[in-house]
């Protein structure tokens, strides 16, 4: 017999109105899935408050009742982080507001509910550069990226987004606000509490609203995609754009073939900008606040002894805005454009930087040799050592099939990112989907401190149950 939460409703709505307490199935159903499709939850309903005080309301009364909470953001996880299983999802998507800039503290004070690309268009529009940049920038909203330490194509030069916050305001289990709400370059006051809740996944509460660093705008830029014969030549071309640009090197991404023909084949206005099939391809950017560096040359001057030294087969500079966005767009459409191919196993895993070339080529020959058909898609931040290799099945083999393999494939991977002191998540999080494998992978220490700051900070363990630990 279900339990009746009727009481708990009512008083729900009477905190923050009917019309943001969503009980209905059809109102209900599009936060439920996780947008790969692989989790699909349950809830009572959905909340949407649209300040930190009805989130702190809500919370309050969903601890009386013993009610399990789902913080949500934009809802574009890929690890079930934010399914739902029973108790309630709270939405922040209604709390949208940019608080403040500061430009002179090179800061914007943002609702956790702001979606990504608005948070860098309002630094665009303060004359400034918010750095990250996400393939679900226009939905992904900031809350959900601080919770999963979200990192995407600039972590090389401007770290992830741990790197890119001062401070927080965080919901607690029991209803409390920590404001911790500074835009302080230096505090040295105690134990560093904001970093607690960042990449937490909603697990120790619901951060409501951030203090961001901003940094100054580039207004010119150095784009290329270089073709070359796979991870060892990008690693050996990577070295060399460190030495001789590390100033302005902004992004260093890694794409095979197979990965990209899926973008030519699939995305939409997408074409070769090479006359050759080449084994591999990086996509190098430089940009700077300084109008009077001569990127382009930078660029070539690199390019040209990297040719000289046999590393790279050929490469192409955008000449203008339109042939940088185009280069861009073969690596932005890359995980959309798996989709038509059939399922996919995907990794997001990092190891050292030294060792990204040996991984790639001793977890592909491994996973070949498990299922000779299969088609490995390895691409990613080659750059900070983050990979998503993502694993496309065998063209005659049916998705069910396939997915099966997932665990075997886990262990096959994970061990390998293991033995090279590496990460099973470089920028995903855990969520559902590797609970168990970080109790596999992780230090057991490690594991016990995590426990007890979660027993400490929700020993009801309302928030988001099921997820992380």
């Amino acid at each position: 017999m279900a339990e009746d939460h009727s009481a708990l409703i009512a008083k729900l709505t009477d905190a923050i109105g009917a019309a943001y307490v969503l009980t209905d199935p059809t109102d209900m159903a599009g936060r439920l899935v996780e947008d790969r499709g692989l989790y699909t939850g349950t809830a009572i309903a959905i909340l949407r408050p649209g300040s930190t005080e009805e989130v702190a309301a809500c919370v309050r009364l969903c601890a009386a009742a013993g009610v399990a909470i789902v913080p949500q953001g934009g809802n574009t996880g890929l690890v079930g982080g934010g399914v739902a299983n029973g108790g309630v999802i709270l939405t922040t998507d209604r709390m949208n507001r940019i608080r403040n800039v500061d430009a002179t503290n090179a800061t914007l004070t943002v609702d956790a509910g702001c979606i990504l690309a608005n948070i860098q268009q309002a630094a665009d529009d303060a004359g400034a550069l918010f750095p990250l940049s996400l393939a679900s920038e226009g939905s992904c909203q900031i809350g959900g990226n601080l919770s999963t330490n979200a990192g995407g194509t600039a972590v090389l030069r401007y770290g992830n987004m741990r790197d890119l916050v001062l401070g927080l305001e965080v919901v607690l289990p029991d209803g409390r606000v920590l404001n911790d709400l500074n835009g302080l370059r230096k505090n040295n006051t105690g134990y560093d509490l904001r970093n607690l809740f960042i990449g937490a996944e909603g697990t120790l509460g619901i951060i409501t609203a951030a203090v961001l660093k901003l940094f100054p705008k580039p207004v010119t830029r150095a784009t290329a995609l270089v073709a070359c014969d796979g991870p060892q030549a990008a690693l050996a071309l990577y070295t060399r754009m460190r030495a001789q640009n590390a100033d302005t090197l902004s992004t260093f991404e890694y794409v095979e073939r197979m990965a990209l023909q899926m973008v030519l084949d699939h995305a939409h206005g997408c074409t070769d900008p090479m006359a050759e099939v080449h084994p591999a391809y990086c996509l190098i950017e430089l940009t700077s606040a300084n109008a009077a560096d001569t990127l382009d040359a930078r660029m070539e001057t690199a390019l040209e002894a990297a040719f000289e030294a046999g590393e790279i087969h050929d490469a192409v500079i955008g000449a203008s805005e339109a042939q940088k966005d185009a280069l861009w767009a073969l690596r932005e459409h890359l995980s959309e454009s798996q989709k038509p191919e059939g399922a996919s196993i995907k990794h997001d895993v990092s190891v050292p930087v030294s060792r990204v070339a040996d991984f790639i080529t001793t977890a592909k020959a491994a996973c070949l040799a498990h299922m000779p058909d299969l088609r490995p898609c390895p691409f990613g931040h080659f750059g900070d050592g983050n990979l998503h290799f993502n694993l496309s099945r065998p063209v005659d083999m049916d998705d069910a099939t396939f997915l099966a393999e997932y665990p075997t494939f886990n262990r096959i991977v994970h061990d390998i990112v293991h033995q090279m002191d590496g990460s099973i998540s470089a920028e995903h999080g855990i969520g559902q989907v590797k609970r168990a494998e970080l109790r596999r992978y992780k230090d057991p220490v490690a594991l016990e401190l995590m426990q007890q700051l979660k027993s400490a900070i929700d020993p009801a363990n309302i928030m988001n149950p099921g997820k992380v630990l």
